[in-house]
Parts: C-alpha cells; sequence; structure tokens
C-alpha cells in the first residue's frame, strides 16, 4: 500500500504575524489532508507536536515509507523581515521521485497560491536530505509577511485539499471526495478477501481480510472501498462488504 510519513512543523516558536505559529497552522493543514488521504486508501503515520525534526527524521527512518512529506512555512532573513513572500518546494538534488513529487505538489499549489511557486533542489534540509524515504519539504507561504500569512490562515482547508491531491497523484491514485467513515462488515463464502493497494484487480495485494472481519470505510471509487482495519489500509471489492 502506499506509505506516507507526513511530518507538520514542530516549530512552536515561530509566530505568524498576525497571530498564531507555525506548528500551530502546519498542523491545521496535516488535519485538513487527513481525510482525502484516507479515502485514497493512503495509509500514513504523522509525527507529533512534541517531536523534533531530528526526532521526525529517526521515526520516518525507522519505517519502509514511499514518500516523507514535511510542511512548514517561511520566514525572512532579520534584515528583511516582513517583505519577502512566495512559495517553496523543495527535493534533494538528484533525487528523481523526491523531484517528481516537488513537482507535482507545486503544480497544484500554483492553482491557489496567488505569487510564485518555486521547485528548489537542497543539500541541507534535514528532512529531505536524512530521509530514506523520497523527500520534500514545503514551505507554503512567509509567516512573517502579513499577506502570506493572512492567506495561509485563510486557506487552510484548500491548503489541506491540494497538498493531498498532490500525494494522492504522486502515488497513482484516484482523488475522491471524503466520505463520512462508516463500519463494514466482510461477507463472502468463507475465503479471505483481498486487499489491494489500488482499485484495480491487477494492483498488488497489501493484505487478507477474514470472512466476518470489520473495517472501516473511508472512500469508494467505480465498485471499490478504500477501507482500514487493524492497521491494515487499502482497497477491497465493495461487492464483498456489507454495510
Amino acid at each position: 500500500m502506499p506509505t506516507l510519513y507526513l511530518s507538520p512543523s514542530t516549530q512552536e516558536w515561530n509566530p505568524f504575524n498576525g497571530g498564531g505559529t507555525e506548528e500551530q497552522y502546519m498542523n491545521e493543514i496535516a488535519d485538513a489532508m487527513m481525510p482525502y488521504l484516507r479515502a485514497a486508501g493512503v495509509a500514513v503515520t504523522r509525527n507529533t507536536p512534541d517531536m523534533t525534526a531530528a526526532s521526525s527524521i529517526r521515526q520516518s527512518n525507522a519505517g519502509n515509507y514511499n514518500l516523507h512529506l514535511a510542511l512548514h512555512s517561511n520566514a525572512s532573513p532579520e534584515s528583511e523581515a516582513g517583505q519577502r513572500r512566495g512559495s517553496e518546494v523543495y527535493y534533494a538534488r538528484g533525487a528523481v521521485a523526491g523531484l517528481r513529487a516537488a513537482e507535482i505538489i507545486a503544480a497544484n499549489l500554483r492553482g491557489i497560491y496567488p505569487g510564485q511557486v518555486r521547485v528548489l533542489p537542497t543539500t541541507t534540509l534535514g528532512e529531505v536530505v536524512r530521509t530514506r524515504a523520497p523527500a520534500v519539504l514545503i514551505e507554503y507561504a512567509y509567516h512573517d509577511n502579513p499577506e502570506d500569512a493572512e492567506w495561509i490562515r485563510s486557506n487552510i482547508q484548500e491548503l489541506g485539499r491540494v497538498t493531498a491531491r498532490a500525494v494522492i497523484e504522486f502515488f497513482g491514485l484516484p482523488f475522491i471526495e471524503p466520505m463520512t467513515p462508516q463500519n463494514g462488515r466482510v461477507q463472502t463464502n468463507g475465503s479471505a478477501l483481498l486487499v489491494r493497494s489500488r482499485p484495480d484487480r491487477t494492483a498488488p495485494i497489501v493484505g487478507r481480510l477474514a470472512n466476518g472481519q470489520y473495517v472501516a470505510i473511508y472512500g469508494q471509487w467505480k465498485g471499490w472501498l478504500s477501507i482500514e482495519s487493524s492497521g491494515l489500509v487499502g482497497w477491497v471489492d465493495g461487492g464483498y462488504i456489507r454495510r
């Protein structure tokens, strides 16, 4: 199954112009992403506000993720405080998968950000160059600039939506609007129900569900359901789920 390590900023000491902090708003964007990611069948591990960038990297590297995504806002040098604007998406120089993810994310951000969105290589950002998984770090806008800070505050839900849409596109999954989660139960002739990484009968099998096993249903696509059960996330044929 496609797996994402989601790492919103833990920098509660970075204040936004007009109130709030980088940690606060990046976690709100991550919250807004989650229903879309669940609906698409993406398995997500997320850091917590009490962690640091270093501990987030360690946790990410202890797993086997297809993408590490760090969410941040930017700040100008002291000599230019409040003057800079722009959105920047970073990837590790020479990383093919990271560049592809960064370009997809930037393309989606260009649809909503009123200024320039740049894709930039880095050799220094830890959450990009020290992770085992392909990694991207988003600097959505400059939180010390009043216009940029207000743009982030006013677009939390849309930022979550377009960022999730980009991740889902990177994984090659269908983007669907989230549904109210439902409970379901596997109903077969007694055999196990195959769970696949994508809503496609040729997609890799990521697990099996026993007849009678309960699942949480997060999305539906052309007769398939995205589900979670006991930590297993993926897609199943909806004809074998009783609601």
